[in-house]
């Protein structure tokens, strides 16, 4: 009776974020977004359980009609005992075949890129969110941060 509880109040978890990527969103414009599984190790696994991933300088490619996650770091899990997959290893994303050639459509557009944006876990599955992104200039930049600024100080105003 008390696994039974155990294991509903586990299958019953919040969307866990392991990774962002910040700088996604200063470098691009993220015109959609899409979340796919990731074909994983079961060290990988651990590792992710364990929030040791990184996002950082990672990018969605599609060849041969499959879609691939290439530059993201998993770290090698704390408690294995052997050398286990390398941590920049170019993994497989699990996407419907319709999605991979909507996106890759989309991609052939000039001035398009995937980018991730975020890994997560969702009812006991690691998910990733990827977008398509466009690149922004240096004056969209710091336009983005002038307005970051202005809202912050608006509700620092409010509270006061």
């Amino acid at each position: 009776m008390l696994q039974a509880c155990i294991l509903n109040s586990s299958k019953q978890m919040k969307n866990t974020v392991v990774a962002n990527n910040k700088k996604a969103f200063h470098e691009y414009h993220i015109l959609e977004t899409y979340e796919a599984g990731i074909q994983l190790k079961g060290s990988e696994v651990k590792s992710i359980r364990e929030g040791k991933a990184s996002l950082k300088e990672s990018y969605v490619l599609i060849r041969k009609g499959e879609a691939w996650l290439k530059g993201a770091h998993i770290a090698s899990y704390s408690h294995m005992g052997f050398e286990g997959p390398p941590s920049l290893r170019t993994r497989k994303l699990l996407l419907h075949k319709k999605e991979i050639k909507r996106i890759s459509s989309k991609l052939a557009e000039k001035g398009l890129t995937a980018v991730p944006t975020k890994l997560y876990i969702k009812s006991g599955l690691i998910k990733l969110e990827f977008g398509l992104a466009k690149g922004k200039k240096l004056h969209d930049k710091r336009e983005t941060k002038k307005n970051r600024d202005v809202e912050r100080d608006i509700q620092r105003a409010m509270r006061a």
